[in-house]
């Protein structure tokens, strides 16, 4: 990591001035530098770094752009990891929140390096009083995580190796994986896994892993790892492929929260399922019109190829539901409905359970990590319906597409006691201060604070 906390601030350590937006004149800063930043027209816009020369030409400190008050500016910190020179650095005041203030300098320190892009220049930070290191630290290297999962290519990160990702993390964590490939989901009744992923090169599978104490709360993460779409044999066109490596974004999400809530000791046990395939095109793809048998026992008659990753997410999420969990949750980057609802940034979730979704709204504001809670409007059920099988796996009309997956998804979830889908974006279109375009986490730090509250961690 280009960026290193540290405790105290040393002798040559250099002031950073956080600013809001046109509010210079309320900033405690040298008079040069406060002529320095008009002479600039420095405005104070989230995330905007300006350098303060001193003397002999040496940097005499800089100022921080807060934006306006609101759930991004908290993290505007990240762009003095982007922007800042190398050196030592500290706040010349204290942030208003110094923990996200810390987390957004840690994730705007990120770079995807693997393929020869170069870090970003390394600087010395001093923590504000306050923040609990430790804390911001796990919940930067999750983000991280599922950052890296993404942005690698579907050459390098095809079903094979998103299961060597798990295993990383699990041998990293004392967490034990088993894993279900190939013809063996059909013996193990995950038949609509393996008729998504039958037609690529290499074999489906599904990737289990398990940690905690055996008695404590079950809490299980399902997530979409369908690790490159063609859109099967309804073919996306070539400009709906160019980001199709990131559609097991929602298996990079879960990745990364179980990263955060293992490293916090968590008392849960934590089970995590990840189905993962590519949705590719030969002689054996399953095709439009096909009906598969859940592993539930629902007939499925496939409207459409293309909305593979809630067939894949339904056997696994019946497999969850097994257990009768405490909570369930599953991500997915499911459905450009929501893109068009909600926009890139900031995703839609479902639940039944007021309570839990009132906590989960609260955390994503607390933790500058947006969601938006989206109605499981039932009478939308029927959209589903199918003239031959118990169900189809799109809406006869394209309307409320991605209200209309989560209820497809929850028609294979009876016993968890609370189960909410989220479905995310997983991608950056356009730089910020804490991230560059490409891959993102989404949701985990709101939804790792509320299994804190609950549960500790």
């Amino acid at each position: 990591m280009p960026l290193t906390l540290v405790a105290k601030k040393d002798a040559h350590s250099l002031p950073v001035y956080p600013v809001r937006a046109s509010g210079l004149e309320a900033v405690a800063a040298p008079p040069e530098a406060l002529a320095w930043a008009r002479v600039h027209g420095f405005s104070g816009a989230a995330g905007k770094v300006l350098t303060v020369p001193g003397e002999n030409t040496v940097l005499a400190g800089a100022f921080l752009g807060l934006g306006e008050a609101g759930e991004a500016s908290a993290l505007a910190a990240g762009g003095l990891a982007r922007h800042l020179p190398e050196g030592a650095w500290h706040f010349a005041t204290a942030p208003a929140d110094p923990e996200l203030a810390v987390l957004g300098l840690l994730l705007g320190s990120y770079a995807f390096t693997r393929y020869g892009k170069k870090p970003l220049p390394e600087i010395r930070f001093a923590l504000p009083e306050g923040v609990d290191a430790a804390r911001v630290g796990r919940l930067a290297e999750g983000s991280f995580l599922a950052r890296d999962l993404i942005n690698t290519p579907a050459g390098d990160m095809g079903p094979d190796k998103l299961e060597a990702a798990a295993r990383a993390l699990a041998s990293r964590h004392g967490a034990e994986v088993s894993v279900i490939e190939g013809d063996a989901l059909l013996d193990q009744n995950l038949p609509m896994i393996h008729a998504v992923g039958r037609a690529a090169a290499i074999a489906p599978r599904l990737i289990d892993l398990t940690w905690g104490a055996a008695d404590a709360p079950k809490v299980t993460l399902v997530g979409k790892g369908v690790c490159f779409d063609t859109g099967g044999l309804d073919l996306k066109p070539a400009a709906g492929m160019l980001l199709m490596k990131k559609d097991m974004g929602g298996a990079a999400n879960v990745l990364g929260l179980a990263s955060m809530l293992m490293a916090s000791r968590i008392g849960i046990r934590l089970r995590v399922l990840i189905p993962a395939v590519e949705n590719a095109v030969s002689g054996n793809a399953f095709r439009p019109g096909d009906v598969l048998t859940s592993r539930r026992g629902l007939t499925v008659e496939i409207g459409n190829t293309d909305a593979e990753g809630r067939l894949v997410l339904a056997d696994a999420l019946a497999l969850a539901d097994e257990e009768a969990p405490e909570v369930l949750i599953d991500m997915a980057t499911l459905t450009g409905a929501a893109r068009v609802a909600l926009g890139p940034d900031l995703p839609p979730f479902y639940t039944e359970d007021d309570a839990l979704a009132d906590a989960l709204a609260r955390a994503a504001m607390t933790v500058a990590d947006p969601l938006w809670r989206m109605p499981l409007w039932k009478p939308y059920q029927a959209r589903l319906d199918s003239k031959i099988a118990d169900m189809n796996n799109v809406s006869f009309d394209g309307f409320a597409g991605s209200p209309v997956a989560a209820l497809f998804l929850s028609r294979f979830v009876e016993k968890a006691k609370s189960w909410i889908h989220l479905d995310i974006y997983g991608w950056n279109p356009t730089d910020k201060p804490y991230a560059p375009v490409g891959g993102e986490a989404q949701g985990i730090r709101a939804i790792e604070r509320v299994l804190a509250d609950r549960y500790g961690g």
